[in-house]
């Protein structure tokens, strides 16, 4: 254990990148989700169905061979990109294809007569979304969307496939530096699980907030 506590600063800098990854992807897989459900709900035939293909595509292949996809089948094409890009890219858009299934059972949640009540008003269609009917839905898919934010968490780990130096790759820099193996992947255990917790108790905030206002 001598050695685990020898390199916390190099198991913190782990951590960082797996928080960094995981708050940027989830930012633009929060992006993503909403378009493609509004596509898929509100869009025209042919646009749903490329949103539906690619819900399709991104829920029906593993995370690592897109990260594979990315990171090494994109430079047979002469596009080349950062293990981090490529990391944050590949998770943004196979939680944005799960997130986007999410929206849209959050906004057909939403009960039809506050529609055709934001209608009446004078609302256009893009008006009652805005301000009607996705305030609502957000509210409905919180509890799955921290889910998705904790899953996502643990799922970066794949990302040291493709040489990104988090969680899971500093404790394999390690192993191979003292030949050791138990004290260095429980010690990340430990880590991923004080940040789940971590983030679960916040969820569980944000949701006695918003039901006590509603």
């Amino acid at each position: 254990m001598e050695l685990v506590f020898e390199n916390i600063p190099f198991f913190l800098k782990g951590a960082y990148y797996t928080l960094y990854v995981t708050v940027i992807s989830m930012f633009f897989a929060f992006i993503i989700g909403v378009l493609v459900a509004i596509a898929r709900l509100k869009g025209p035939m042919w646009l749903r169905l490329i949103a539906r293909f690619y819900v399709s595509i991104m829920r029906g292949t593993p995370l690592l061979v897109q990260l594979f996809v990315i990171y090494y089948g994109l430079v047979d094409y002469g596009v080349t990109l950062g293990s981090l890009t490529a990391a944050c890219l590949g998770l943004s858009l196979n939680a944005g294809a799960f997130l986007s299934e999410t929206f849209r059972g959050a906004i057909q949640a939403v009960p039809k007569g506050q529609t055709e009540a934001a209608y009446a008003t004078g609302m256009t269609p893009a008006q009652a979304m805005r301000r009607i009917i996705f305030p609502q839905a957000v509210r409905i898919a919180i509890p799955p969307m921290g889910n998705t934010f904790i899953g996502m968490l643990k799922e970066t780990s794949l990302v040291a496939a493709i040489g990104v130096t988090e969680l899971l790759r500093s404790a394999q820099l390690l192993v191979s530096q003292y030949a050791l193996n138990m004290p260095f992947y429980l010690a990340i255990g430990v880590i991923y699980w004080i940040m789940s917790i971590g983030f679960s108790a916040i969820l569980e905030q944000v949701e006695r907030r918003l039901a006590r206002a509603y």
